[in-house]
């Protein structure tokens, strides 16, 4: 066995009549663990080996306690002491090397760890991971198997009490299980588990952050960052803008967006875009978009699909308003923009 192991997490799990996982919440996941935890997790619990999901009980987690004080872990030596009081399940869960989860346990730890900051979007493997997930009502009773829903709503209205849902989805908001420093939402719904918020990022009431997807620094979310987008530090996206993941359209092709760049409102991309970039408020670039390319004169020197410019810096979209024509040309005004946009974040 190798002397370390991809992550693990102590956890409280949820689950169905059937006994299904619909959710587990692990407070301190940890990434790149030590020898001195893994011997300690080795010595004391059931765990054999490899990608694992385990059920804690009292004792379990007396002997856990004792041996990862020993091995000088305290943070998560505390809390598998505290755990101990939890009337609800408590699941370890060990993955000894990053490969696609085979469990919603698997799953839930792989999610939090991005939106810990511990890992970045596109930094584990995540395949599959729709078919372990159970459609879930997220209520104020906490997550209801959708199945069970009616049921649940009928005995809350004979007890006098009535069950909000607040969402129907696979996937939780993400501030129900981190609220990750030095960030600003201001609608909790509107970030999904698995977003990676940085260090200065302000989604606002319209923007959006999917899961495996987010930002590298300081940004203003004002629109949408799909599933596995990526912001650079510095850029901002408009009110109502887009940006297109890969389950929304935009195939294998992974949409990042570099540092410094703006994306006007309502605009979108199906591209890449380098640093220091603009598109245009309310102008949507796919692909297969064909651009005149500008000189510093404004002549066209060439026409291009947008794809021939994925990922490119210093570039500014904008459409043509006599001809509607997509144009693109040096971007010489982008770094004083972002100075001036991010002057008081």
């Amino acid at each position: 066995m190798s002397n370390t192991i991809f992550a693990f997490g102590l956890g409280i799990g949820a689950q169905n009549k059937e006994g299904n996982w619909l959710e587990v919440f692990y407070p301190t996941p940890s990434v790149n663990v030590e020898k001195s935890t893994l011997d300690a997790i080795l010595e004391s619990t059931n765990y054999e080996g490899g990608n694992c999901t385990l059920v804690l009980d009292e004792s379990d987690l007396n002997r856990l306690h004792m041996s990862l004080l020993k091995a000088g872990n305290i943070e998560q030596a505390e809390l598998a002491s505290r755990l101990k009081a939890s009337t609800k399940p408590v699941i370890l869960c060990v993955l000894a090397s990053d490969e696609a989860p085979t469990s919603p346990a698997e799953v839930y730890l792989k999610l939090q760890l991005i939106s810990h900051r511990l890992v970045t979007p596109h930094n584990t493997v995540l395949d599959g991971m729709f078919g372990l997930l159970i459609n879930t009502a997220w209520t104020s009773e906490g997550p209801i198997d959708v199945r069970e829903l009616a049921d649940r709503q009928l005995s809350a209205r004979m007890e006098g009490r009535t069950i909000e849902v607040f969402s129907v989805d696979k996937f939780p908001k993400m501030l129900n299980f981190i609220v990750p420093t030095g960030i600003r939402v201001g609608d909790a719904a509107r970030v999904r588990l698995g977003a990676h918020l940085a260090e200065g990022t302000t989604v606002m009431h319209e923007g959006f952050v999917n899961f495996n997807a987010g930002t590298l620094g300081n940004s203003m979310v004002e629109g949408r960052i799909s599933a596995g987008v990526v912001v650079g530090n510095g850029s901002d996206l408009g009110g109502g803008c887009s940006t297109m993941g890969t389950l929304s359209g935009g195939g294998n092709i992974v949409i990042a967006v570099g540092e410094k760049c703006l994306i006007g409102a309502n605009a979108g991309i199906g591209i890449g875009l380098g640093d220091r970039c603009i598109v245009e408020s309310g102008l949507y670039i796919t692909a297969g978009s064909k651009v005149a390319v500008l000189d510093e004169n404004n002549q066209v020197v060439s026409t291009v699909k947008a794809r021939d410019l994925s990922g490119q810096s210093d570039l500014l979209f904008r459409r043509n308003s006599a001809s509607g024509a997509i144009e693109c040309k040096t971007n010489k005004t982008a770094i004083e923009l972002n100075e001036a946009l991010h002057a008081h974040n």
